[in-house]
């Protein structure tokens, strides 16, 4: 049977997603729990890839076990494997064409920054910046964004193709958290953070909304931005079509 699992994780205790020798992950974690139920090996297809330090609320995987298990029943057996830092919040048995990765239609990520006073305990979990943020340029900024763009100057690494839609960049304040939530078709490798750490770049003075509209419409001139940190960035949804 195929399964496809939702997957929430607090990325500050984990190495990334994506196994790696000798360090903890969350793949790592999810087949070690998955070849003890399954009793032989079984390798996971992550929707994406998050980074060291990067958290999820839904992150999806897709599986094939070799035994007959309920939903409910498989549920439960992996996360009393897998907790306390990773929590399957849904299985569903799917068809044997399903793929996480491949299937999906959407991605949601959110950027979550404290502009309260510092506090130690949202360390992992919120990016607190030195200096205050003007808030009409980060959204100026991020109109820019929107629509289709090569976006190889905010891409870590190189690809054969760095083109990408963004729906819509939306910005919710509580109190002293901010958050910032792209909406795209897919990101590439280190994007939002990139996105996010040049939005800052501008908010402080360090560039200027026409260095972004430069970058995005001359892509192959080398133009580099601040990377944001990693601790605020939550994946949010991963959306597949009926």
């Amino acid at each position: 049977m195929n399964f496809l699992i939702s997957i929430s994780y607090d990325g500050s205790k984990f190495y990334g997603f994506q196994r790696l020798n000798n360090h903890d992950t969350i793949q790592a974690k999810l087949e070690e729990a998955l070849t003890i139920i399954n009793k032989k090996p079984v390798t996971i297809k992550g929707a994406g890839r998050t980074d060291r330090g990067v958290h999820a609320y839904d992150q999806k995987a897709t599986f094939k076990l070799d035994i007959k298990i309920s939903e409910d029943h498989l549920k439960k057996a992996l996360n009393s494997l897998v907790k306390p830092y990773i929590y399957i919040t849904d299985v569903k048995i799917v068809s044997a064409k399903f793929h996480a990765r491949f299937n999906t239609f959407k991605k949601e990520y959110i950027y979550k920054i404290n502009l309260g006073s510092y506090n130690p305990l949202f360390t992992d979990y919120y990016y607190t910046p030195e200096y205050p943020l003007d808030l009409k340029k980060l959204k100026a900024c991020a109109r820019i964004f929107l629509g289709v763009h090569n976006f190889q100057n905010f891409v870590a690494g190189t690809r054969t193709n760095y083109e990408c839609i963004i729906y819509d960049i939306k910005f919710t304040k509580h109190q002293d958290i901010l958050e910032i939530k792209f909406i795209g078709k897919s990101f590439y490798r280190y994007m939002v953070r990139n996105l996010v750490g040049a939005m800052l770049d501008v908010s402080r003075g360090k560039n200027t909304i026409a260095d972004i509209k430069y970058a995005l419409d001359n892509p192959e001139i080398p133009k580099r931005f601040s990377t944001a940190l990693p601790n605020g960035l939550y994946l949010n949804k991963i959306y597949y079509k009926e």
